[in-house]
């Protein structure tokens, strides 16, 4: 676990030396100054505003005891066992088998699944799910894909605003190396962005085990929402690909160069590692 947060704090500076790069191109050392400032005041908005956001992005309807007693008395079981306050529950109408986690903190932190999922799913398996979502939380890894994705973001619209007003000055290099950061950088950032994903995913899957206690759950889990899930699009998802990092699989068709830009880890690494998980 200790390793995944170290990689993870590298992996963050990466993402936002570039966002100081990309304005040091557009405006010199002034411009890198107020990137940065940009960054910052939408990595505050984000804190604030993100869960609600993608929330209604998903049309999430909140559910409790009375209205979904199956999932919410599941959720409040491995909140307990998690010791974390309970959050706030979530359906989605989604046919795909997915679920996610948001919110800026524990005590401000919401749990989602689609109606695909809990249909899908054997109890047993759904409870590793939400033993995963909850691990997240627990972890605070939900503010850090949040930052991620948002200077990840930001770098992509800065870039394209260079290219179109960068102008020369002596704190600003040649033309063309202009042009080619600004090619470079967004893919740098979401390559970056995915590394950041892939590697607390794991941390969430091995936690998520020590929460529910039952690691082989999760893996046949993953195992029967990767069968499924490719072949049921998401429209949502596919309309905001930047929410794809935030769900136990990856909800977009994809395409070429699937590990690089991938999300989340391979299906079958992750299960190989839940195996190992349940041997020890």
């Amino acid at each position: 676990m200790f390793g995944n947060w170290v990689k993870t704090s590298i992996l963050m500076a990466g993402i936002v030396a570039l966002f100081g790069a990309i304005g040091a191109m557009i405006g010199g050392r002034q411009g890198m100054l107020l990137a940065l400032l940009f960054g910052g005041a939408m990595n505050l908005w984000a804190y604030w505003f993100s869960d609600k956001m993608v929330l209604k992005m998903y049309k999430a309807r909140q559910v409790d005891e009375t209205v979904s007693p199956y999932l919410y008395n599941m959720v409040r079981e491995l909140a307990f066992r998690a010791q974390l306050p309970m959050p706030k529950v979530y359906i989605i109408d989604e046919a795909q088998p997915n679920a996610f986690a948001t919110g800026r903190n524990p005590e401000n932190a919401a749990v989602a699944a689609t109606t695909g999922i809990i249909r899908m799913l054997s109890e047993r398996e759904l409870r590793g799910v939400m033993a995963h979502e909850l691990a997240h939380v627990k972890n605070r890894d939900i503010l850090i894909s949040t930052i991620s994705a948002t200077v990840a973001g930001a770098i992509s619209v800065l870039a394209q605003f260079g290219m179109f007003f960068g102008g020369r000055d002596e704190d600003r290099p040649h033309p063309a190396l202009q042009i080619l950061v600004m090619i470079l950088a967004p893919i740098a950032a979401m390559v970056i962005q995915m590394a950041i994903s892939r590697t607390r995913e794991f941390g969430a899957d091995h936690e998520g085990s020590d929460i529910s206690g039952d690691p082989e759950a999760l893996a046949s889990a993953l195992a029967k929402i990767d069968a499924h899930a490719k072949g049921i699009p998401m429209q949502t998802a596919e309309a905001h690909p930047e929410t794809a990092q935030m769900m136990i699989m990856n909800p977009l068709s994809g395409g070429g160069l699937r590990g690089l830009f991938s999300t989340h880890p391979s299906t079958e690494e992750r299960i190989a590692r839940l195996h190992d998980l349940a041997r020890r």
